[in-house]
């Protein structure tokens, strides 16, 4: 059996004020402090539209290269929760803002597309606090916050696809500055329609959607999860309901929320306080000169002009900021697959493991190339620079100073590398041994060991011929 499975992006606009009122749409206030009669669907209140709004979804829709229709309609979307006041949610339905489209996503087999249905415009609904022994609680502040949905083709056959996708499209959102990324404070939200079939040629099964889904991590192990449950259940004969279940991380499993809606259940029909959205060739064209590089065209520019890896460029290109990090350091140290190497390996090694971002970065750009150019002089060993810039990642400061503080520079005078040699042979006679009796893999474990005597400041290409040198001669 093979997965099958379509994300549903629910991205958050980063306005001042809500998509139809005056409220702010801050995160963070005192519960429903930022309400008014338009966000709580008062009798009589109107809905204005958020130019601002509007403006972040077409950037969206531009810079994942979709078909933005010249107009658009808003329809209700009928359903009843406590947090969706007016008893309807106003979004777009059969004729969104833009459809098509595609997310480039950078996997270690190779770049692959997935494609976009459509993006469309609508509002949030508040937000419901379980309370414990004390009932649910509603805050309304987020009620009424302009989104945007964004909707994949069910193209996707991993669940480490649809983490990567979920990952790129957050990138792009935060690079645009249409969206800050935060997806704890719920501001970036996926659901997965996740379905299973025998192969390629099947129809698509029945499919299940997996809600408010709110980490990379949570997407890929929802996914996995389902699609385990889902084989399980084929394989003994059960067959799987189209129903809506939400993501337990706590049991690490999906549980079941209420059975699937279909777009009947909704009974959507166009909003008649809005008149339908124009949007102009004069604007669109204002909008699109306006945008800055994106991601993928900043990935083809990282290979082709810094002559990078595809995946080196799209692990660079994630996020704004590591690419400026990454551009900054090439362009300091005149070396950017050094500057590459070096991030990607050692910093983003460490920041990983530390769950932290680039934005923590002690080593600045500049500090990391003078690192580099070090290594490239030779004034300091490959060894000596990790630890150099260990120190480095943990405290800051300037490579140069460190080298100097610590006595870390390059031995490379023949009498000192000779001394040293001479010294590692005398302590390890049975590897001598094993190499003058013909086992010359003895040779490296010899030259490893020169190396760590130095505190790996020994010149390896000196080291090595001093070694070979004395073995074979005496």
């Amino acid at each position: 059996m093979i997965p099958t499975v379509g994300l549903e992006v629910h991205a958050q606009l980063r306005t001042s004020s809500k998509i139809f009122c005056g409220c702010s749409a801050a995160f963070g206030a005192e519960p429903n402090t930022h309400v008014c009669p338009v966000c709580l669907g008062l009798p009589g209140a109107l809905p204005v539209l958020n130019a601002r709004a509007v403006e972040f979804a077409v950037r969206a829709a531009l810079a994942f290269g979709c078909t933005i229709h010249p107009v658009s309609r808003f329809a209700r979307k009928h359903y009843f929760y406590p947090d969706l006041p007016k008893g309807y949610q106003i979004s777009q339905y059969d004729e969104p803002l833009a459809t098509g489209g595609v997310v480039t996503v950078a996997m270690e087999a190779g770049p692959r597309r997935v494609g976009l249905v459509r993006i469309h415009i609508e509002e949030d609904a508040g937000k419901s606090l379980h309370l414990d022994d004390a009932g649910t609680a509603v805050d309304f502040n987020r009620s009424g916050v302009g989104l945007i949905e964004i909707v994949t083709k069910p193209e996707i056959d991993s669940a480490a696809l649809a983490g990567a996708c979920f990952s790129r499209i957050r990138d792009v959102l935060v690079a645009l500055g249409v969206n800050d990324g935060n997806m704890e404070e719920g501001s970036l939200r996926c659901d997965a329609n996740v379905s299973i079939r025998a192969d390629a040629a099947a129809p698509l099964g029945v499919k299940t959607e997996v809600k408010n889904i709110n980490s990379f991590r949570f997407v890929q192990r929802a996914i996995e999860f389902e699609v385990a449950r889902q084989t399980a259940m084929v394989e003994t004969g059960q067959s799987v309901e189209p129903e809506t279940r939400l993501w337990d991380p706590g049991a690490a499993r999906t549980i079941p929320m209420r059975n699937k809606e279909e777009a009947q259940d909704y009974r959507y029909f166009p909003e008649p306080d809005l008149l339908p959205l124009t949007v102009s060739m004069a604007w669109l064209a204002g909008i699109t000169a306006s945008m800055p590089e994106m991601p993928d065209a900043k990935r083809e520019r990282f290979v082709r002009d810094y002559e990078l890896p595809e995946y080196d460029a799209g692990v660079l290109t994630q996020s704004l900021a590591l690419a400026d990090y990454f551009e900054a350091t090439a362009a300091a140290s005149g070396n950017p697959k050094a500057a590459s190497n070096w991030i990607m390996v050692e910093g983003l090694g460490r920041l990983n493991a530390a769950g932290m971002s680039i934005g923590d970065m002690r080593v600045t750009p500049e500090a990391l190339a003078r690192l580099i150019r070090l290594v490239e002089s030779g004034r300091i060993t490959g060894p000596t620079a990790k630890a150099v810039f260990e120190r480095m990642f943990a405290e800051g400061g300037d490579a140069e100073a460190l080298v100097a503080a610590g006595g870390l520079a390059r031995v490379d005078d023949d009498d000192a590398i000779e001394a040293l040699v001479r010294e590692t042979l005398a302590q390890h006679p049975v590897p001598v041994a094993h190499y003058r009796a013909g086992k010359r893999q003895a040779f490296g474990f010899l030259v490893g060991q020169v190396m760590k005597s130095s505190g790996g400041r020994s010149d390896p290409a000196k080291t090595s011929a001093a070694l070979r040198r004395i073995l074979d001669s005496e």
